[in-house]
């Protein structure tokens, strides 16, 4: 393994020669990830470490083949890989990317990127100093119905956006090992572990910078009664959260972990001078509205669907076809579709959402991202 500070060639690839993936905890997501490589042709996990030996052995029955398997995951990192994923509990990603980005091997990392602004700007510093590749596992861009709103965005459907709008209303938080999901200490907070896709979406969709946020929300259902080490869960339920971005465009996430008894667990639209796009999920159904030619209830939508996808997973399609575009990257030596800076934006949102309910008031996205001298 290369070690910080030493020089490193980055590998020329065969395009017909197999892709070796390690992953860096075999947790719930990290499986979710083992079963889509294990749908790649040409793709498959080599190697798989997990501190928990229960973790271990459920990773390891998940790959197609005979992984090896390490407790520690620098024991991993000195394998012959082209890649690992990163998808141990968010508080441990600052510590275990200072290993990994200490390396020449691309690397997919789970979002959150980390669980603080100021971690995810170290890793930014990392990041910037190497050739290899580093992805943000911000997946719902590929979402089939999600892409296709993109494309039609693109095309200048709404005309000059004005609005964008983002609802989930979903279950509560899943149990994790040691449900370490239960502390806003180790996820960085509700609004940072599950949000940032969102936060994420709606930078992309505006294509500006955002300025200011201003959020409203608690924990008013779920985990009430829950304590760990003597410390009460305190991951909120519930919010809303006003985005402003610097060309004028305003959006919103509309946040329900208690709301399970639903049809669509996200809704995103956009709202532009010229018309609205909404996507529809589960429901996989798009909807394009033009003012001038739609009425209210006269809009018809379409289902999405796309047939190259042969495993859906847990994310309707998207990491699969994640993990193809980040293996064709690394093999092309192309740049990222989602950076790290990317994966900074989308936590210091979060960031700046909780401490604008904690705080009862605006924040200026100034006031948690890192200086430009910093």
């Amino acid at each position: 393994m290369v070690r910080a500070g030493q020089p490193f060639h980055s590998r020329v690839f065969r395009m017909d020669e197999d892709f070796r993936y390690g992953i860096i905890g075999t947790g719930m997501m990290g499986v979710e990830h083992i079963e889509n490589i294990n749908a790649i042709p040409g793709a498959g996990v080599a190697a798989i470490s997990d501190p928990f030996a229960g973790s271990r052995e459920t990773g390891a029955a998940a790959v197609d083949g005979d992984p090896l398997v390490f407790e520690d995951h620098r024991d991993l990192l000195e394998q012959d890989l082209d890649a690992v994923v990163l998808a141990s509990p968010n508080m441990t990603h600052i510590e275990i990317l200072r290993d990994v980005l200490a390396t020449d091997m691309a690397v997919l990392v789970e979002k959150p990127l980390c669980t603080t602004v100021q971690d995810c700007a170290e890793v930014v510093t990392l990041a910037d100093q190497r050739d290899a590749l580093v992805w943000v596992g911000l997946e719902y861009r590929y979402m089939p119905p999600v892409a296709s709103l993109i494309e039609e965005l693109h095309r200048g459907t709404t005309g000059n956006i004005h609005m964008i709008s983002i609802r989930e209303h979903r279950f509560p938080f899943l149990d994790k090992v040691g449900n370490w999901n239960r502390l806003s200490a180790n996820t960085g907070g509700t609004l940072v572990e599950k949000c940032c896709h969102f936060f994420d979406l709606m930078n992309l969709l505006s294509g500006a910078n955002p300025t200011r946020v201003m959020a409203s929300g608690g924990q008013d259902v779920n985990h009430l009664d829950e304590t760990y080490n003597g410390q009460p869960s305190d991951i909120l339920d519930n919010a809303y959260v006003i985005v402003e971005y610097d060309n004028g465009v305003r959006a919103m996430l509309d946040l329900c972990m208690f709301a399970e008894a639903t049809h669509n667990q996200e809704e995103i639209s956009i709202i532009g001078d010229k018309g609205k796009l909404e996507a529809l999920i589960p429901e996989n159904r798009l909807y394009v509205g033009r003012r001038g030619e739609h009425w209210i209830g006269g809009v018809e939508g379409q289902i999405i669907s796309d047939d190259s996808i042969p495993y859906e997973g847990q994310h309707h399609g998207s990491s699969f076809v994640e993990h193809t575009r980040f293996i064709e990257a690394v093999r092309t030596g192309s740049a990222p579709e989602i950076t790290v800076h990317d994966g900074l934006l989308s936590v210091a949102i979060g960031a700046a959402a909780h401490r604008s309910i904690d705080e009862r008031r605006p924040v200026d996205m100034a006031e948690v991202l890192p200086s430009p001298t910093a």
